[in-house]
């Protein structure tokens, strides 16, 4: 069997801990806790990672490790990183902090490691909202991106598929 890890990152509220636990066939584990601030937007937020597994076929199964999303925890982004073939970085294309701080863990996550990555933006309405993301996040043409609703199994499973076919690419 196959063993494929892969990362989900991005902003902080983004939607990664709900994106997991929606597909992952094991109870997540997950390590929120209460946010200190509360006008940061969210009431709980991750502060070292979540892990699912989901089973693709007899032959594969995707390990999937969630990164917290706040910069002052960039020092997990780089343990999690490490082994990874592929990540997502999934952004709530409904906030502006969301898209700003995802530019900045783009560079971060290229900066440690060239493999394949695909967006996912989560709250996304239209699919020109897809090519102004793209363009707001200044990535190029080769790199996907997809609407997903992080708490629909089969839409999230969706992006995986997306990211493991980028993956298999990358191995030719």
């Amino acid at each position: 069997m196959q063993s494929v890890k892969v990362v989900v990152t991005g902003p902080f509220n983004a939607g990664k801990t709900t994106f997991i636990k929606s597909v992952s066939e094991i109870t997540v584990l997950s390590t929120e806790r209460e946010v200190s601030d509360s006008s940061a937007g969210g009431e709980e937020t991750t502060v070292a990672m979540d892990f699912g597994r989901i089973t693709i076929s007899e032959d594969v199964v995707l390990y999937i490790f969630g990164t917290p999303g706040q910069e002052r925890f960039s020092f997990m982004w780089e343990t999690l990183s490490e082994g990874m073939l592929g990540f997502v970085l999934l952004v709530d294309a409904a906030d502006e902090t969301s898209l700003a701080d995802a530019t900045s863990i783009i560079g971060f996550f290229r900066s440690m490691s060239s493999v394949p990555f695909v967006v996912a933006a989560n709250r996304v309405g239209t699919s020109d909202g897809l090519d102004e993301l793209r363009e707001r996040l200044g990535i190029e043409e080769s790199i996907e991106v997809l609407a997903v609703d992080a708490r629909d199994r089969e839409s999230v499973k969706h992006v995986l598929l997306a990211l493991l076919y980028r993956i298999l690419e990358s191995m030719e």
